[in-house]
């Protein structure tokens, strides 16, 4: 018996040894969540495998925090050890609160050294049973190798004076993608150029201001003069975005637009396709909108898409300022919804644009597909079931506003205004003579390499608001008559980092977490009941083990 008892002591060691022994040499990370939330994408196991240089990560994600974004703090942690188990470089993460034990003084040197370096804190609202409390805290990391660094946001926008839940969900599955694209750029030391065409009455700088100094963050970023880049000019360009011209595009303009996308090029294509603002209904009361005539709707047709000559009118709608008097001298406003700014919705069948806010359009138009032989089209933006598509001439005015609109006509089909154009495009000046100003072909093949395009039926989803007093520069996405943030901002980066990023890491945010919230009513009702409940039951539970082993005792030793 002893001898059997040794050689089981004896195997068990041996047996543990060899585990040991085999782990160093076999690695092998076990999830049993159902969602998966731990096992990492394949594009980033080969990514951190492949990373020669160390790494490091500063969270600046620490210290007090509201309980919402100590998740996201844990899920930081937790999606950031499995990144140093799998890369092969040295990854070294810190967490830091930069403001730990500041003066006040201090504080603002801090804040503004690290705006310098693209590392913005965030402003709370945070709800307490006392009322609403201002908290700042820094949801960004900082990654940094081989001398450069790339700062990354960890929240997602947040609604002003809104619930943190849905906003640190969404976060949450997207920090394996925000870190996964943000270690890229720097290990690859990549910044694909980024081009915003200016020849044909496009936003100025200030109205595009957010949307370029967002971009160049990550990208080079400038303006394109189609009518003087030449074709060197546009092969250092990976990314061209046009963005509501006023003007009609020359044959040479679109001759440059044509090689660029034959060479490979990216486009994004944010068309007005009907002339309406509401500027001019404030100043002259009404207003009657009509087509424009931009030339561009034989290439757009050629590429696979049309943007018509329409305006979708949805009662999922943002809201505009309306005077309804003065007071005292000053001008009293009232938020009404204005059906022609619809809030259109990203398919969540599409990657690009999965768990998106809603995009804030105004006097937008539908999109069609056109059949493209060796074109992939996928819609991204969408209206809401309750919709109506007005054609045009028609006239507009702000006394709209009051009109109810009928219900029953506006249970409609979904109507696209977004679509996403994939593969190689067909040459539009195949066949046909140089325009004016090219002397040489530019190139002479008859389709594209593999390129991508984004077409938008609304040529105002990239222009940020400006304050009239001072002339400055609102973020992209922020109303500021609502105190709403929309999804504009994100969708951008998102087709920017969809264009330049070849390896299509944007597949990572199709990780789906489901959150198990706590009922906060019920929390509240019952929070007496469960307190006595934690303190007493387990009293309870410890007089009846030691009542039980009294007894148990004195009947085992009375015998």
């Amino acid at each position: 018996m002893m001898k059997n008892k040794w050689v089981r002591i004896v195997m068990v060691l041996l047996a543990l040894v060899l585990l040991n022994i085999g782990g160093q040499y076999f690695f092998h990370r076990f999830d049993f969540t159902a969602d998966r939330r731990f096992t990492l994408n394949d594009k980033t196991k080969k990514l951190l495998e492949n990373t020669q240089n160390p790494v490091t990560i500063t969270v600046f994600l620490n210290g007090a925090l509201p309980s919402a974004f100590k998740r996201l703090q844990a899920s930081v942690k937790d999606l950031l050890s499995d990144y140093k188990a799998y890369a092969k470089a040295d990854l070294k993460v810190v967490f830091v609160d930069p403001l730990d034990g500041l003066s006040a003084a201090d504080q603002d040197t801090v804040i503004n050294n690290l705006y310098q370096q693209g590392i913005e804190a965030t402003n709370l609202s945070v709800k307490t049973e006392s009322g609403l409390t201002q908290k700042l805290v820094y949801p960004m990391a900082m990654i940094e190798s081989n001398g450069k660094q790339m700062p990354v946001k960890l929240l997602q926008n947040l609604d002003a004076g809104g619930s943190y839940e849905d906003n640190i969900n969404r976060s949450i599955e997207n920090l394996e993608y925000t870190f996964t694209a943000g270690l890229k750029k720097v290990i690859t030391g990549n910044n694909p150029r980024i081009g915003f065409t200016e020849s044909n009455g496009e936003p100025t700088d200030l109205q595009l201001y957010d949307a370029m100094h967002t971009l160049a963050n990550s990208y080079e970023v400038g303006r394109v003069d189609l009518n003087t880049i030449d074709k060197a000019g546009l092969d250092k360009l990976k990314i061209m975005i046009i963005v509501k011209p006023q003007t009609a595009f020359s044959e040479t303009e679109k001759y440059k637009i044509n090689y660029f996308v034959m060479n490979g090029g990216r486009v994004l294509w944010s068309i007005d396709q009907v002339s309406a603002e509401l500027d001019s209904l404030s100043g002259k009361g009404s207003q009657m909108a009509f087509n424009k005539s931009l030339n561009l709707d034989d290439m757009l047709f050629m590429y696979g898409a049309r943007i018509n000559y329409n305006i979708i009118a949805d009662k999922n709608a943002a809201d505009i300022p309306i005077s309804t008097g003065t007071v005292g001298g000053q001008p009293q406003l009232q938020l009404v919804p204005w059906i022609y700014y619809p809030i259109l919705l990203p398919d969540t069948a599409a990657s690009l644009v999965k768990n998106l806010d809603g995009i804030k359009a105004e006097f937008a138009s539908t999109v069609d597909t056109i059949g493209s032989k060796g074109v992939k089209k996928t819609y991204i933006l969408t209206t809401s079931n309750f919709n109506k598509v007005f054609n045009v001439p028609k006239l507009f005015s702000l006394q709209m506003v009051a009109e109810q609109p009928d219900p029953k006509t506006f249970q409609n089909p979904l109507q696209s205004a977004g679509v996403l154009l994939e593969g190689s495009f067909p040459s539009v000046f195949a066949g046909r003579p140089l325009p004016a100003g090219i002397s040489l072909p530019f190139t002479t093949v008859l389709t594209s390499k593999p390129a991508k395009m984004v077409v938008i039926g609304d040529g105002d989803i990239f222009k940020n608001q400006v304050v009239a007093k001072d002339n400055s520069p609102l973020p992209l996405g922020f109303d500021r008559y609502t105190q709403r943030t929309y999804g504009n901002k994100s969708l951008l980066l998102n087709i920017a980092d969809y264009f330049a990023d070849d390896d299509n890491l944007i597949v990572l945010r199709n990780k789906e977490l489901k959150i198990r919230l706590l009922d906060k009513a019920k929390i509240k009702m019952e929070k007496t009941k469960w307190q006595i409940v934690n303190i007493v039951v387990p009293l309870l539970l410890l007089i009846f083990f030691a009542i039980f082993q009294h007894y148990y005792r004195k009947y085992k030793y009375a015998k």
